[in-house]
């Protein structure tokens, strides 16, 4: 009798961590999203100017314009090509908007296959195959397998890795979805106590800290 109270006490639990990431995830997703596509604008901008070409510049700048329109798979192939035949600079940038121009027109898949493929190009700096890695779980985090997730996230949690902070939230986003509520908590509190980390990601962290319970 006793085993049957343990599982049934076990489903419970499960459910209120799957009703937590429910909850929760999209918000966790959506914050480190932005995170690091601002970051990404930042740094992409300065590559832009490093590296100007009149052409590539008219060119980007036409592709940008049909992404406002809605256009957003003609985007993704003008942004395809750009990235083809570009300089250096222009041709990284275009391969993450061809990302966001999928993204945007609905192909999930597309764009996961594209930001692998950035991930796995040994000709673009770690920096850049690290952040296209940790994209591309983000999109995958609600329905990829948390054993190939959990193994892509673990090189960008190291020390160093310089996406360290957005890689632990949604660590601990796929210990939630999972159920497994002492490694999130565990995640959360590295968050929490890092003073390193962005100050958002540090509120965040707390806060679910506080419903987990401490």
């Amino acid at each position: 009798m006793g085993d049957i109270f343990q599982e049934v006490e076990e489903e419970v639990r499960r459910d209120r961590y799957s009703k937590l990431w429910k909850d929760y995830g999209g918000y966790i997703i959506a914050a480190a999203v932005a995170l690091v596509l601002g970051t990404t604008a930042s740094v992409g901008w300065r590559e832009y100017t490093a590296q100007r070409q009149q052409d590539d510049s008219d060119r980007f700048v036409a592709a940008a314009a049909l992404s406002a329109e809605g256009k957003q798979l003609e985007a993704a192939e003008a942004f395809r090509v750009l990235a083809a035949e570009a300089q250096d600079g222009y041709a990284l940038l275009a391969r993450f908007r061809t990302v966001d121009a999928l993204k945007e027109s609905g192909d999930i898949a597309g764009a996961v296959k594209e930001l692998d493929a950035i991930a796995a190009d040994d000709g673009v700096d770690e920096l850049y195959r690290d952040l296209a890695s940790l994209l591309a779980i983000m999109h995958t985090l609600d329905e990829g397998d948390p054993n190939d997730l959990r193994t892509r996230l673990t090189p960008l949690l190291a020390p160093e890795a310089a996406w360290r902070h957005s890689a632990r939230e949604l660590s601990a986003a796929l210990a939630l979805r999972v159920g497994d509520k002492e490694l999130a908590k565990t995640e959360f509190q590295k968050l929490t106590d890092d003073l390193t980390a962005p100050p958002g990601a540090r509120s965040r962290a707390a806060e679910i800290l506080q419903i987990l319970g401490r």
